[in-house]
């Protein structure tokens, strides 16, 4: 039965598109006055540019050395996420297909990791970072996400694994599949929601982050796009009109990423809330 369209429901869609509109603000003036001139922004940061300059992101693309940054983001952020997915969703499922003390207290373990600042282990972890020798590498900081993001994803894995029958696994079983060909073709591809939910949430952490790869990648040539933008900003501090045109260049992968796949975050973690 349809639902009836009240006063209530209006005024609720009003506030939205408010609230919406509020948000969207600051993206309207970063993306004017990145097509500005320095001094058309002290004369009027408010009101869209008479003179479209272009001409600041081409600038900004040669001095950042933007495809290199990028290049750099993608290999850590896609390695990161085949990594947490494959042993998130591996632990995630034996911890279930096994109940006893020893998962519950190895969950409880992942989980209280989640709440500890990531403050508290930078220290330690440039140390031991530097006695393993996987400082200033792009291995090295891959491995250090996987620590890092394991916790989120198997937590998010583990609440969508309850919802796979077990019969499933057992006639696979029966039909003389293995335990590894029964994970991966049997139960995998039964993940999908929850699995691009994690690699939703992972991306755009990675991706953005700043504080782990400042600690960890020393060298100009293994900068992230954040490390990049960073530095420039440090350059011309007091030339807005390169600088947000470094920010607009820095934020449009991630943000076209995400509204491709938003859709499939609330799908994915409500799918795995229901055990």
């Amino acid at each position: 039965m349809r639902k009836k369209y009240t006063k209530r429901t209006f005024v609720l869609e009003i506030f939205a598109i408010l609230l919406a509109i509020l948000f969207l603000v600051p993206f309207y003036f970063v993306i004017a006055n990145s097509l500005k001139s320095f001094s058309e922004i002290l004369m009027d940061a408010a009101a869209l540019p008479t003179e479209w300059l272009f001409s600041n992101y081409v600038k900004v693309w040669e001095i950042l050395e933007f495809p290199k940054a990028f290049w750099n983001s993608f290999i850590i952020t896609a390695l990161s996420n085949i990594g947490l997915v494959v042993i998130s969703s591996m632990a995630a499922w034996k911890m279930v297909r096994t109940p006893g003390n020893f998962s519950k207290i190895l969950f409880i373990c992942f989980v209280a990791a989640m709440v500890i600042p990531f403050q508290t282990v930078m220290i330690p972890l440039v140390k031991l970072g530097g006695m393993l020798g996987i400082m200033n590498s792009i291995p090295g900081i891959i491995i250090m996400y996987f620590g890092f993001g394991v916790p989120l994803s198997l937590f998010l894995f583990h609440g969508f694994v309850k919802t796979v029958p077990v019969e499933v696994e057992e006639s696979a079983r029966i039909d003389g599949c293995t335990q590894f060909g029964v994970f991966w073709r049997i139960v995998f591809p039964l993940l999908k929601p929850i699995t691009v939910t994690v690699v939703i949430l992972n991306t755009l952490w990675i991706w953005n982050d700043y504080l782990l790869p400042l600690l960890v990648l020393q060298d100009a040539s293994l900068r992230t796009i954040p490390l990049a933008t960073s530095s420039f900003f440090a350059q011309y501090t007091k030339q807005w009109d390169m600088g947000l045109a470094a920010l607009v260049l820095g934020i449009t992968p991630i943000v076209i990423f995400f509204l491709f796949l938003q859709k499939h975050i609330i799908k994915g973690i409500a799918a795995g809330s229901i055990k």
